[in-house]
């Protein structure tokens, strides 16, 4: 560090100020002066200036942030969008390129669209986390959660946890695999993805890495719906849904489901999410605290999508994690799950920026808001579409899936007599038969791209096809 400060030094800081519409912290400030300064004597410049209103300070300690004189954050508008929102506060944009927006999420694009080099590099800001407060803070006003709950409400809302996700689950795997593999770049077409999940062909000509990626969410997607009444917002959830996604993907596979322990960057924005261990715990632990107690059940989805990845837990694949876990709330809840089909990657990662650069949530609401309803209108049409469910079936549903499961995992021959046996304990005798012929009409149908439904790992599998 140079001995002499720049006599310019207070005019310099306050240009890096006047860029910055929600200041700036001690460490950013530092970076965007370059250097020219040690992180002590910039402190302590900084504590005199603010003593003779130089510039303005907000916060206290390491929450502390820097402004121009007479200047404070730039409040975030609250306004509604999606359908609610007036013909003022949106924009005459519309699919595939973009969705109609509000205003105040037209001036988040506006930051973020600006050349790297114009916007200044942040770090985690733990107070968009420790602000929120259950039930009080409200990403979607009262008037949001209600449109989406009317939305999204079904005839089986007093039915177990699951019961309209697994009633759509064939059209679910489909679209949701598809819809969230195509936000990360993946190329499988709709009906390479049917092709892939419902007979276990791959694509031709396609990354084996893309195949995974579909296969995986199909996988995660079935951990949702078929353990809907298990399931939470909870550690144990949240991790091995990301060790489903992750799956083969990783370099190293010991960090799937596991936190991460490293640094990661994020391309095209300056945000650099935290690298230290114990600070990583101690906020994915506050997050599932403060998800878990949120009621509604669309805050909850809702804020799982904006916090999981802004705090980027872990080493990849944190926003697939993110967007299966906003379903977690509505499949429970019996709602209609949350898709992405047709959502633009282009203003979804935009409205992610908004979030990791400047803490506002407005455009990836409005994402959220838009596809919300488009998967509304579709799984609606698609229910109506479907025959009752088959009463007996949906009758002994998990003991089909401990069933099939078991035989594989016991590596039994598919006959009447070793299905019977497996089944007598858990299925009335005068049910048996039927159940049998049930369950060996689903074993004659396995393959690698159904197995998790039954709870059997590939090598499981692998053995007991070998073995037959």
């Amino acid at each position: 560090m140079p001995k002499h400060l720049p006599h310019d030094l207070l005019e310099r800081v306050k240009n890096a100020l006047d860029s910055a519409p929600q200041g700036l912290g001690l460490a950013e400030l530092q970076a965007a002066l370059r250097g020219v300064v040690s992180r002590r004597s910039l402190q302590r410049r900084l504590e005199g200036w603010v003593n003779s209103a130089a510039i303005h300070a907000v916060g206290v300690r390491r929450g502390r942030r820097y402004f121009p004189p007479g200047r404070g954050p730039i409040p975030v508008p609250i306004i509604e969008a999606g359908p609610l929102a007036t013909a003022a506060d949106r924009s005459t944009v519309t699919p595939p390129d973009a969705i109609p927006i509000a205003t105040s999420s037209q001036q988040i694009q506006l930051l973020i669209r600006r050349p790297l080099a114009d916007r200044t590099p942040i770090g985690y800001q733990r107070d968009f986390l420790e602000r929120y407060v259950p039930n009080k803070t409200e990403y979607l006003t009262q008037t949001l959660q209600s449109h989406l709950r009317e939305l999204g409400r079904t005839p089986d809302e007093h039915r177990p946890a699951g019961t309209y996700a697994r009633d759509i689950l064939n059209r679910l795997l489909i679209d949701l695999s598809w819809a969230s593999s195509r936000l990360e770049g993946n190329t499988y077409s709709l009906l390479d993805t049917r092709e892939l999940i419902e007979h276990g062909t791959a694509a031709p000509g396609k990354d084996a890495k893309e195949t995974q990626m579909i296969l995986n969410h199909k996988a995660a997607i079935e951990l949702l719906v078929e353990s809907a009444e298990e399931i939470g917002i909870n550690r144990y959830t949240i991790t091995n849904l990301h060790a489903l996604l992750a799956d083969n993907l990783l370099e190293e596979s010991r960090n799937a489901g596991r936190l991460r322990a490293t640094p990661i960057a994020i391309a095209g924005t300056t945000y650099l999410p935290t690298a230290i261990p114990q600070l990583i715990e101690e906020l994915f632990t506050l997050l599932l605290e403060k998800a878990a107690t949120i009621r509604d059940p669309f805050e909850q989805s809702f804020f799982l999508m904006a916090q999981l990845p802004y705090l980027q837990p872990f080493v990849d694949v944190n926003k697939r994690t993110s967007r299966l876990a906003a379903n977690i709330s509505l499949i429970k809840s019996n709602l209609v799950p949350l898709s992405f089909i047709d959502v633009p990657e282009k203003i979804y990662i935009e409205g992610l920026i908004g979030i990791y650069e400047f803490n506002r949530i407005e455009l990836l609401r409005d994402v959220y808001l838009w596809a919300y309803e488009r998967s509304a209108h579709l799984y609606k049409t698609v229910r109506d579409s479907l025959p009752e469910p088959d009463a007996f079936r949906l009758k002994y549903r998990s003991e089909l899936v401990e069933v099939v499961g078991q035989a594989v995992r016991e590596q039994v021959r598919p006959t009447q007599e070793e299905v019977v046996r497996l089944a007598q304990s858990m299925v009335a005798p005068e049910d048996l038969d039927h159940f049998a012929r049930l369950a060996l009409a689903e074993i004659a149908e396995l393959h690698e791209g159904n197995i998790a439904r039954f709870r059997v790992r590939p090598s499981e599998f692998k053995r007991w096809k070998d073995r037959m």
